[in-house]
């Protein structure tokens, strides 16, 4: 690879960088090519790029990220790394542990979700319970919406009690 492939290589991951908020650095040096062409299968029908890089050229990348704080991902970058992204921060959290019911790999090394590293395969069960943005919106909605229909409920019981009593007190009074 030439300085000129290099520097432009390095201009696209630093790119991608600056647009995702969500990054998983995998290892998948152990899958087949089946099972690769799967996961990439997989990934597509998620919303989610794989890609195998290079550690030199990503380290470089992501030092050209100003916005962005990576230094807790530069420890994972060892061996063969294979860079997941997204736009929902569980999303490839849950492909990788559904993946995993049937090989061994990938295997998460760390992630960048939203401002958050989390370093170590052991933080897949964290980042699987990460609710996206979408999810969130929905649980405040229902909340919001709880009370509010609660009010309605009484006062439409309310009524309907209100209304019998005024007919039976008619009734009586006639």
């Amino acid at each position: 690879m030439t300085r000129q492939e290099k520097d432009q290589l390095i201009d696209e991951l630093t790119q991608v960088l600056q647009e995702k908020n969500v990054l998983y650095l995998t290892d998948a040096s152990g899958l087949d090519a089946e099972a690769t062409t799967l996961l990439r299968r997989e990934s597509f029908k998620n919303n989610i790029t794989v890609r195998v890089v290079k550690n030199t050229l990503l380290r470089k990348a992501m030092e050209r990220v100003e916005e962005k704080n990576f230094e807790e991902l530069y420890g994972s970058m060892v061996g063969q790394t294979a860079l997941m992204t997204g736009d929902i921060g569980n999303g490839p959290a849950r492909l990788i542990k559904e993946f995993n019911k049937k090989h061994d790999m990938p295997v998460l090394k760390a992630a960048y979700v939203e401002e958050a590293c989390y370093v170590g395969a052991d933080q897949l069960e964290a980042l699987t319970s990460i609710k996206s943005k979408e999810e969130l919106i929905g649980e405040i909605v229902t909340l919001l919406q709880s009370p509010a229909k609660n009010v309605v409920g009484a006062l439409q019981s309310g009524g309907n009690t209100l209304s019998g009593l005024v007919k039976a007190l008619e009734s009586r009074g006639a």
